[in-house]
């Protein structure tokens, strides 16, 4: 058995410090102005740290934050002890009489099906309240025992910004102050360097950088235009993992950008994500959408292949696709949300008995593509079906892709956690969660079980005993989007791409004009060997050219002058800085080919 009991973050320390560090903010902060002043709304512990909501008589700005803060470790020091109580609906509302944004919540919690921070639940949540010091919240925790449990030394207010009241454009906006707590100062000097290091490495400042994308007003949101360099690199990635997947037995299939409406109602696809969809193109009776996903198309091309044996199977697609998701503008994040997005698809059409074997074939192809990446830290996410109608309800179907899921996993000694609710609406799935260099935790890959699907499609395959069976389907992605995982490798390699990845590998340096030609000479020379190689043969000194080249993190710059010239030879530097020995031009191929082998 290889699945692990993984502590919920919900159920950790670190939870209910933050969450009581949030309620000690909100203590100073409401303590800041004339009673009956401020409106207090909800203060939830969230990934890293916490924030709380305010409707304030003043805006608050991180000048603000020392005093706050100041004042949080007084209250720290008190060791006040957080005390629960239960409480009836009327005794809630009086409590909170001056506070409307709480009033709402406590009317909610009355009605049931929801929790104190206006999240559906489906059942009655018991009304409770949290007192420390002075302050009393609406909550049900937990927390920590006092407040001394927090160390002073590893909380820090964050920023301010607005949000609007339940998410909602059309209710009031209010002031968000986002602050931070961990258990010692250590770990908060190392999330506050973290936070610098991605704000160094952000694709997006390094994409313009190294001029890789752009974003234009007179294209529109969300969709990314690439250059050159930026369609070289789009070009390796999709390369190397087409090259890969065609090694593992798959077919590569072209299934367009349009497809009719209709067929998303068939497969699901439609009740589950057709406000995702962008509006629908008429053509007489025929209503067409823009492709969102593939996997109707490819079980589409499968049944229009004509008649299949079980000889036949496994049978397996693949496609890089362009599809386009009605993303909404606020939520555009340049390449990690798009509207128009390349997913590396890939579905498998088997038998039952075959579901393990093709799960095992998956994995393997996964692992390679991520190791040659240097994605070498991650763990496996069981996506499991939850509560409420987003997914197919037939139990049984269901209750098969789990267990044929799990058997695969455990097969193949794959050690993974489970996840409720994060399923697709058709199947559970195994995604595939990697760290990158600071850490941070990115779903690349995922493999799909779907018993659903091709019944729906009216997919089937005639087997051993001459009767039409159904196929079972998996789904496969193993970089997901290529735009998203474009800028998850570039902030992975801070845009030091290895060698074999890089859009330019070398560059050639004249020293003087009259180096010009030899440097072009040993340009064509690479070039001829397979490599992309470009010659900077500008007025600009040479310390400038390396300076250029450096910021455009090439790996290799080449200088030749005149004794390069005499010798047949240039003066290679790497992008770190280190300078090699002069070396003859074949020396320096094969050195550059040993490291594009070595993924280095």
């Amino acid at each position: 058995m290889a699945e692990q009991k993984e502590e919920r973050y919900e159920e950790s320390q670190l939870y209910r410090i933050r969450h009581s560090a949030a309620h000690i903010m909100a203590q100073a902060i409401m303590e800041m102005f004339p009673p009956g002043e401020a409106k207090i709304a909800i203060g939830p512990p969230i990934e890293d740290g916490f924030y709380y909501d305010f409707e304030l008589p003043r805006q608050l700005t991180p000048e603000d934050f020392p005093a706050i803060e100041k004042r949080m470790r007084q209250i720290i020091a008190g060791r006040h002890p957080f005390q629960r109580t239960v409480v009836s609906a009327e005794e809630a509302k009086a409590q909170f009489k001056d506070q409307p944004y709480k009033l709402e919540l406590i009317e909610g919690l009355e009605k049931g099906g929801v929790d104190e921070y206006g999240n559906p639940t489906g059942e009655q949540v018991e009304i409770s309240f949290y007192t420390h010091d002075t302050f009393t919240d609406l909550c049900r925790g937990p927390h920590v025992e006092h407040t001394g449990q927090i160390n002073p030394s590893a909380i820090k207010l964050m920023n301010v910004a607005g949000a609007y009241w339940r998410g909602d454009e059309k209710r009031p906006m209010l002031q968000r102050v986002y602050g931070t707590a961990w258990r010692t100062a250590q770990e908060l000097e190392e999330y506050l360097w973290r936070l610098e290091e991605a704000k160094k490495r952000d694709h997006r400042r390094i994409g313009k950088q190294l001029g890789l994308f752009y974003f234009s007003e007179d294209i529109g949101p969300g969709v990314p235009l690439f250059s050159p360099k930026g369609e070289m690199l789009r070009h390796l990635m999709e390369s190397y993992v087409r090259k890969t997947q065609e090694k593992y037995g798959f077919q590569h299939v072209w299934t367009g950008h349009l497809v009719k409406e209709d067929l998303y109602k068939r497969s699901g696809h439609y009740d589950n994500y057709r406000d995702s969809m962008f509006p629908v193109m008429e053509d007489g009776n025929n209503r067409f959408r823009l492709k969102p996903m593939n996997c109707p198309s490819h079980m589409t091309l499968y049944r229009e292949m004509g008649r299949h044996s079980y000889r036949e199977l496994p049978l397996r697609f693949a496609e890089f696709a362009t599809l386009y998701r009605y993303e909404k503008t606020g939520e555009l994040s340049g390449l990690t949300r798009v509207r128009a997005l390349t997913q590396d698809d890939c579905h498998t059409f088997c038998t039952p008995d075959q579901i393990e074997s093709e799960f095992s074939l998956d994995l393997k192809l996964i692992k390679e593509v991520l190791g040659r990446y240097r994605f070498t830290d991650y763990r496996v996410r069981l996506s499991l079906r939850g509560e409420g109608g987003k997914y197919v309800q037939d139990d049984e179907k269901w209750q098969q892709a789990e267990a044929a899921l799990r058997a695969a996993l455990e097969a193949n000694n794959v050690d993974y956690y489970e996840a409720t609710g994060e399923a697709a609406f058709y199947g559970p799935k195994a995604d595939f969660m990697a760290k990158d260099v600071l850490g941070r935790e990115w779903q690349l890959s995922t493999i799909q079980v779907d018993f659903i699907q091709p019944a729906r499609l009216g997919l089937t395959y005639v087997g051993e005993d001459n009767k039409e069976h159904t196929p079972v389907v998996l789904h496969r992605a193993v970089t997901g989007t290529t735009e998203r995982f474009m800028a998850v490798l570039i902030e992975h390699f801070a845009g030091a791409f290895p060698v074999w990845l890089s859009p330019v590998q070398a560059v050639l340096i004249p020293i003087a004009d009259r180096h010009n030609e030899y440097a072009r000479q040993v340009a064509e020379q690479m070039k001829a060997a397979g490599l992309r190689v470009e010659v900077n043969d500008s007025s600009d000194r040479m310390n400038a050219k390396i300076r250029d080249a450096q910021k455009q993190k090439i790996p290799y710059m080449l200088v030749v002058g005149d004794r390069e010239m005499e010798s047949g030879t240039v003066a290679p530097r790497l992008r770190s800085g280190e300078r090699l020995p002069a070396m003859p031009v074949p020396e320096l191929i094969a050195r550059m080919e040993k490291d594009i082998q070595d993924g280095v």
